[in-house]
């Protein structure tokens, strides 16, 4: 499944099966908290709330049913859900992100 959908906090976007949660919700003009992009320091874990993810290789501690954005690759329609609220890129940022 190449094309799906990540419920992120309520919000509904487009994704894929191929890329990170992460690198797909910033293209989607949201502004998850991040440090280092490859599972040492948890700042991206998320609550998976249904769906499935093809978790990498991760030295952060997780709960069960967390994740770490960072290092997930969706391999079906998602609902995910951080502790907070996420920021949105301004309207500039976004069309700079899809091309």
């Amino acid at each position: 499944m190449s094309q799906l959908t990540i419920k992120v906090n309520g919000q509904t976007v487009h994704g894929n099966s191929r890329e990170p949660l992460l690198h797909q919700l910033e293209k989607a003009g949201l502004r998850p908290e991040f440090q280092c992009r490859t599972g040492m320091c948890g700042a991206c874990r998320c609550k998976l709330k249904a769906g499935a993810i093809d978790q990498g290789d991760a030295m952060a501690f997780i709960a069960p049913n967390e994740v770490l954005a960072c290092c997930s690759i969706p391999k079906s329609d998602v609902d995910v859900e951080f502790d907070y609220q996420l920021a949105s890129l301004p309207e500039t940022k976004k069309a700079v992100g899809t091309n």
